[in-house]
């Protein structure tokens, strides 16, 4: 086993690599709690990408949860509940990861479910080329058998992501623990990225 420092900036060509080294349509994950940083390794990978002629969709987990009826049902600071019920997993397969395969449609829509207004998003769809990707970020992705083509996993010790967190959020901390255990993130992805220190990233081969 290896580990090999980064910088944020070489964290970016990783992920890249990882989508250069298929031609046809991409789905990756990049998994990692809020402190990691997910959603903004996305953007900037997104944005490498385009500039090298590959379209790319990020798509926020955060914006396909399920209704607040559903979701919040044992209350808004239940762990089990956040790593078993909050992902709409039926809606990202079917109007994200689905139409990204290969073989897909190509028409994908970026948000579906508005959490904060607890209402549906009004996007329209957007067409991928046979050689677009789709960059899923967020928390708590793997293990779930989403159709994907690559993940990526952003490591967080407990004692790290407490010191992240906000206050608010520590609750969550569970959830991670949980999700660490049972869903095996680290088995699951090709690129692995220690993250205790977001802006010194290492990656273990």
């Amino acid at each position: 086993m290896q580990v090999t420092p980064l910088t944020p900036e070489r964290l970016v060509d990783e992920v890249v690599g990882l989508v250069e080294a298929r031609s046809q349509r991409v789905r990756v994950a990049l998994d990692g709690p809020r402190p990691t940083g997910p959603v903004e390794l996305a953007r900037r990978a997104a944005e490498a990408l385009t500039a090298r002629g590959r379209a790319a969709v990020v798509v926020d987990a955060d914006d396909f949860l399920r209704p607040a009826s559903v979701r919040l049902e044992y209350g808004r600071e239940d762990p089990d509940e956040l790593l078993d019920g909050w992902l709409d997993v039926a809606g990202l397969r079917r109007e994200v990861l689905e139409p990204a395969a290969p073989d897909g449609s190509g028409r994908v829509l970026p948000r579906l479910w508005n959490a904060a207004a607890d209402r549906a998003y009004r996007d329209r769809y957007v067409q991928l080329p046979a050689d677009g990707v789709v960059l899923l970020a967020g928390a708590l992705l793997l293990g779930r058998g989403l159709p994907l083509d690559a993940a990526v996993h952003l490591r967080m010790s407990g004692p790290a992501l407490r010191r992240g967190l906000p206050p608010e959020l520590l609750w969550t901390v569970p959830a991670h623990e949980r999700y660490a255990r049972e869903n095996d993130p680290e088995g699951i992805a090709e690129l692995v990225v220690l993250a205790d220190h977001p802006d010194r990233p290492a990656v273990r081969r």
